[in-house]
């Protein structure tokens, strides 16, 4: 077990003096993906625009996607995207929504049947309205903003009100950059990458909930100890816990975005991007913003003001 330390016990890495520029950083991160969302937009999915995705398997060898796509394209269907994925026959077509309410997305079935015939098997269909594309949204959304109020009232019960806002800053931050990552990278946004951004939120939450763990231990042991002092303490001792984790999750989900396929490429090219940004807030974010919060969570009553590092109390 000790070989898989990458950090020795007693490390004494001064995360706090860091804290002005983590949090110029990820201000800065945040607005950019403002930016970028508003005037590229993400790709979203059939889930979200509505429309058709066909999963088929050619019949004699590997698929010509060139010539699949001239085919649909024939059709005037508007935009068609033909994709391999997985083995050399298998093909994934997504259609735009058409005009004129489900009969048309049916209709577009039908054509797509009749025009590559016999030639493949048809693995997989599926049809998403308008309509039901528009609730899709609107439930992913109210899913991570009742995410996100639920976790402030499981931080508030179980540790502090500051504890709880520091948590749903840090998780909210995760959330913002996730969604920048979408629409920087233009990876497809479907209902898979709201599960993903779920996921995200309580991978962070749970690396959040270990470092106040050890920062409530902290108080109660060392009472009299300056804030930022007991911060670094904290997230120290929890360090080798925090990237061993993200380590092996890391390598699970790298593992998964190479040979996991393009169907589940979103899922897993979100979560690998959410886990460093997750492991990042907790250690950046989440301790230290309870400096701006409340001075006195440390202990310290006599502490009127956050000092810096220098001439801190040292822990006996």
């Amino acid at each position: 077990m000790r070989l898989l330390r990458l950090f020795p016990d007693d490390t004494k890495i001064p995360f706090m003096k860091w804290r002005k520029w983590s949090f110029l950083f990820s201000g800065i991160a945040s607005v950019l993906c403002f930016v970028v969302l508003y005037t590229h937009g993400m790709n979203t999915g059939i889930d979200f625009q509505g429309g058709t995705l066909m999963e088929v398997q050619t019949k004699s060898g590997p698929a010509d996607l060139e010539g699949i796509r001239n085919q649909l394209n024939g059709l005037g269907l508007g935009e068609v995207q033909v994709q391999s994925f997985g083995a050399d026959d298998d093909v994934l077509i997504r259609i735009a929504r058409q005009e004129g309410g489900d009969e048309a997305q049916t209709a577009v079935i039908s054509k797509v049947q009749a025009s590559l015939g016999d030639g493949v098997d048809y693995r997989r269909t599926e049809m998403v309205g308008p309509r039901v594309s528009g609730e899709l949204a609107e439930n992913g959304i109210l899913g991570i903003i009742s995410a996100l109020a639920l976790i402030m009232v499981y931080v508030w019960f179980r540790f502090e009100w500051q504890y709880s806002l520091g948590a749903v800053i840090a998780t909210l931050h995760d959330v913002v950059l996730t969604i920048g990552f979408f629409a920087i990278s233009q990876v497809e946004f479907n209902l898979s990458s709201i599960a993903a951004i779920l996921t995200i939120v309580g991978y962070s939450l749970n690396d959040t909930v270990v470092v106040y763990d050890r920062i409530r231990e902290m108080r109660r042991k060392y009472k009299r100890l300056n804030l930022v002092v007991l911060l670094d303490l904290a997230i120290n001792q929890t360090l080798t816990r925090t990237t061993n984790t993200a380590l092996t999750t890391l390598i699970a989900l790298a593992a998964l975005v190479i040979f996991g396929g393009e169907v589940i490429r979103s899922f897993t090219a979100s979560m690998l991007f959410g886990v460093l940004i997750g492991t990042y807030s907790s250690i950046f974010i989440a301790a230290p913003v309870l400096i701006f919060l409340d001075p006195q969570l440390a202990g310290d009553k006599s502490t009127k003001k956050v000092e810096d590092d220098e001439g801190a109390v040292e822990p006996a």
